[in-house]
């Protein structure tokens, strides 16, 4: 097998250098096109798909990024339309983490690393005060950039100088724009949220003096005569949660009887929005303290009924006693002495007193509905066949005691409850999706791709490298004494070299080519000369043949 392989080699090789040089030219030029096509196919097959790093990326962080890439041995390639950077999609998440440990990419703006940049000799006040602006608004840029909705942000800062009058003195204000992922939306809490983050963040800046809009344009705080319309909207988001947080319930407590699919609920919740402060004064008779008490006594003692002209006579008493209260009588010496007496008595009691002040929470339930529908249950009837059957009174009782424990019933407020069984329509199944085209899917294109490649070499190497190898093997073999017998007969019948024959592989009988005698001398040999040129060693062969001849 070997000596074959490289017997035919070298017929090949024999073939070859036996071909004028224009030719040898051309079958170099049609191998390497050959070559180069088989090659571009196959890297074409196999090139790796490409998809974007980093998305978004600024020129500068792109070079950051790139040089990173670069000493990690990550390829990567620089889209010529978009100019997103881009790396194989194999190792997208590789090479995330890679700049990860990097901290690359820097795509929050600058912050306060900016302040350790060399400012020179002679930096003003404005421009650090400037600097200092411009790090904080992309320290918050880049906190407002972690939420999961948001892209990236800008924070632009209103700070007034600061002042020692009181009345020059004006309030910080922020904007902030958002720029929000395609499909993606900021809820009013994330909002509030913003607008609470950077408001904290700068000194004596009110949440209302912070503005927020979307890449749209759309303000997204809100103002002040909306206020009425989103405390419309948040009692209303409210009671739609709290009314699904009672249908959760029933369902939860019913659908393990009569199965998830044979149960619908609604709740219908009345809620009482209201604000309502009280201040109550109550006081209780039954519970008394004596807190403080007073009493004052008099008594007096004397003659009574003495009473005339003042004088010595008049103050003098009489001799031998006392006369009574009436005058008439005298006392004696041990007898009392008439007078008289008071008592007064004050006491301060502290009666119980409590004073209440109460702040109703808005949100309370003023009234439930609840309207529950079961379906009919399948059962097997006397026959063994499946019948739709409605549900026991019984059992529908039953069922509407535990979704009134549910919901937290209350008769006192108005709460109603309804529970009734009716059939249910069969759900139509949805169509089911088109199956996708098969050479839609990736592994059929890459498939085809492969395939492709394949029929492409394929056909080169049994169209054109295959004859032509065949070809120069035949031309570089060695002449059978068939072939010299034919020859030698051909020469002594006069025939031209333009007519000799060609011997084919595989073919039965020798080919002649087409061509007329010349009819004269200089006409024959110029189809010699020609024939010398074209081929050389065919010549050489009938020469050797002739002085062989002659020889002989």
């Amino acid at each position: 097998m070997a000596t074959s392989l490289t017997t035919t080699f070298n017929q090949q090789m024999q073939g070859f250098t036996s071909l004028p040089r224009q030719s040898q030219v051309g079958l170099l030029v049609g191998v390497a096109a050959t070559v180069a096509l088989v090659a571009s196919l196959f890297l074409w097959v196999t090139r790796p798909s490409y998809a974007v790093l980093f998305p978004g990326l600024g020129e500068r962080e792109s070079a950051q990024v790139m040089e990173a890439l670069g000493r990690q041995g990550i390829p990567y390639r620089i889209d010529p339309l978009s100019g997103a950077l881009k790396v194989p999609s194999g190792r997208v998440h590789e090479a995330r983490l890679q700049m990860a440990t990097e901290g690359l990419p820097r795509t929050g703006g600058f912050g306060f690393e900016i302040m350790e940049q060399d400012q020179g000799i002679g930096t003003s006040r404005l421009v650090e005060t400037a600097r200092y602006h411009r790090a904080l608004e992309g320290e918050l840029a880049r906190s407002v950039s972690t939420l999961s909705s948001v892209e990236s942000a800008r924070v632009h800062l209103a700070m007034p100088r600061e002042t020692v009058f009181v009345r020059d003195r004006v309030r910080p204000s922020a904007s902030v724009l958002v720029n929000l992922h395609p499909g993606r939306t900021l809820t009013e809490r994330q909002v509030a949220g913003i607008v609470h983050l950077v408001s904290s963040s700068i000194p004596d800046m009110d949440p209302e003096r912070v503005t927020v809009v979307d890449q749209r344009g759309q303000l997204l705080t809100p103002r002040d005569e909306d206020e009425g319309m989103n405390l419309s909207t948040r009692n209303l988001d409210f009671t739609r949660r709290m009314e699904e947080s009672y249908v959760r319930r029933i369902m939860d407590i019913v659908s393990p009887i009569v199965g998830a699919d044979g149960v619908r609920a609604q709740v219908s919740a009345d809620l009482d929005f209201s604000r309502i402060e009280r201040t109550i004064e109550n006081f209780d008779p039954e519970l008394t303290a004596l807190r403080s008490e007073q009493l004052a006594e008099e008594e007096s003692r004397g003659i009574m009924g003495m009473m005339g002209i003042p004088g010595a006579l008049t103050n003098q008493p009489p001799a031998g006693g006392v006369l009574d209260a009436e005058g008439e009588g005298v006392l004696g010496p041990d007898a009392p002495m008439p007078g008289s007496s008071s008592r007064r008595s004050t006491r301060n009691y502290e009666v119980d007193r409590t004073i209440s002040h109460v702040r109703e929470a808005p949100g309370t339930v003023r009234r439930l509905s609840v309207a529950v529908v079961l379906d009919f249950r399948d059962q097997l009837n006397e026959d063994g066949e499946l019948v739709r059957e409605p549900i026991p009174q019984e059992e529908l009782q039953r069922i509407e005691r535990l979704v009134r424990e549910a919901v937290g019933f209350d008769a006192r407020r108005g709460d109603s409850v309804n529970v009734m069984n009716a059939p249910f329509l069969p759900v139509a199944e949805p169509d089911a999706y088109p199956a996708p085209v098969i050479w839609q899917e990736p592994w059929a294109q890459e498939l085809a791709r492969m395939a492709l490649v394949a029929l492409v070499a394929l056909l080169l190497i049994l169209l054109v490298v295959r004859p032509m190898l065949k070809g120069l093997a035949a031309k570089g073999a060695p002449e059978t004494e068939e072939e010299a017998e034919e020859r030698m007969r051909l020469e002594r019948e006069g025939l031209g070299e333009d007519q000799l024959s060609l011997t084919h592989e595989g073919a039965a009988e020798p080919q002649a080519l087409p061509g007329k005698k010349p009819a004269s001398y200089e006409e024959n040999l110029q189809r010699v000369r020609d024939l010398i040129k074209e081929d050389p060693k065919l010549v050489a062969q009938v020469v050797k043949n002739w002085v062989a001849d002659d020889g002989s």
